[in-house]
């Protein structure tokens, strides 16, 4: 039986290793696994918060003497303390806290005996209608401007807009607001100077059935165009303060996207094609511009909350900011911490709905 045999000068061929399988996931894997991790992280984050809220909050003492201290005698202050059972550890206060919070039960106030979780419902919708008329400015005056930046990148338009951004900024929310009623207010007498409406206008709200809080959804619901008017007009004054702040940070981030996506190949493709420069900027660099400022979308919720404190107490917007002070006023600390936590929830919350946003629109943000 005949052997074949190879050349002296040959050696032979290793037999070729099958490609390792690739494991091979399923589309939109990654992006459900990013949304899982995100919508958890909320959970340790708000376990957190309600435990800084908890722990600075007693600093201070039980609330009961906190509140209510020099209006009454040390057998009733005593009395009260224990009814409440301030007077147990402050671990066993904690556990328990954390189940009435868990539990959707944040106490009642001192000041004037009312379920917190009714004035966060009462108030919260206030707060977040404000917000919303906010967030409305900042992305009216923000975006354009700074589309308008970019466009005049290092000239003159460009100079004066990034300086507006700064002040914008930099000026404090209750000196911005105190400026806006003087000059419109006081002095030309075209808006109201405080209230989210007339006395005939909190009225109709006040008689109005399933009233959600919302005055403009609720004006839209009476159908009155008197009513709508004057819910708008009052909220002009609040959201322009309020938004404005956050218009400069809008501004400067459109402005440096704008720049950043001019310089990309695709565009010098186009512009090589004979495309306008301000076609380039308002077709082609503007909506992946948009994606920097959805990703910090969470961080300005929050700047906007902290913001909305000062703006209505500024203009008497009773909502969530203003009966803050209120309550740090009659020193109602469980009323306090109920409306931190509850704030503190809705950045959390709204820092995920963000991501996702973020993720659906940047695929390189869940990889």
């Amino acid at each position: 039986m005949s052997s074949l045999t190879l050349p002296a000068n040959e050696t032979p061929t290793p037999a070729a290793k099958p490609a390792p399988a690739r494991s091979r996931k399923l589309p939109g894997s990654h992006l459900w696994g990013y949304l899982v991790i995100r919508f958890l992280l909320i959970i340790p984050t708000v376990f957190i918060l309600v435990t800084l809220v908890f722990v600075l909050m007693r600093t201070t003492g039980d609330p009961i003497t906190a509140a209510l201290g020099d209006r009454l005698t040390a057998d009733q202050l005593a009395e009260r303390i224990a009814a409440a059972g301030y007077d147990r550890p402050v671990f066993v206060q904690y556990v328990e806290y954390l189940g009435q919070v868990f539990t959707g039960d944040f106490g009642t106030t001192l000041s004037d005996n009312r379920p917190v979780l009714e004035v966060l419902w009462v108030y919260g919708a206030a707060t977040l209608e404000l917000a919303f008329y906010a967030l409305v400015v900042a992305f009216i005056v923000g975006v354009p401007l700074g589309m308008v930046a970019a466009y005049f990148r290092d000239k003159v338009p460009d100079a004066l807009l990034r300086i507006l951004a700064v002040l914008f900024y930099a000026i404090p929310v209750y000196f911005a607001g105190m400026l806006m009623k003087l000059v419109f207010s006081v002095w030309l007498g075209v808006l109201p100077v405080s209230g989210r409406g007339t006395t005939n206008t909190e009225l109709e709200m006040q008689l109005l059935e399933g009233k959600t809080g919302i005055y403009l959804w609720d004006a839209l619901r009476i159908g009155d165009a008197g009513i709508l008017g004057d819910v708008l007009g009052h909220a002009v004054l609040p959201g322009l303060t309020l938004g404005l702040l956050t218009a400069g940070i809008f501004l400067r981030l459109v402005r440096t996207n704008v720049i950043g996506t001019l310089s990309t190949d695709y565009v010098d493709a186009a512009r090589s094609r004979g495309v306008s420069e301000y076609r380039l900027v308002t077709k082609h660099a503007y909506r992946p511009a948009l994606i920097p400022i959805i990703t910090v979308m969470g961080l300005q919720i929050a700047l906007l909350l902290g913001g909305a404190v000062l703006t209505e107490t500024t203009f008497e917007w009773k909502g969530l900011g203003f009966q803050l002070t209120e309550y740090l006023q009659a020193r109602d600390f469980v009323a306090v911490q109920g409306i931190v936590v509850l704030l503190a929830v809705i950045v959390a919350v709204t820092n995920f709905i963000v991501d996702v946003i973020a993720a659906l629109l940047d695929p390189r943000v869940r990889y």
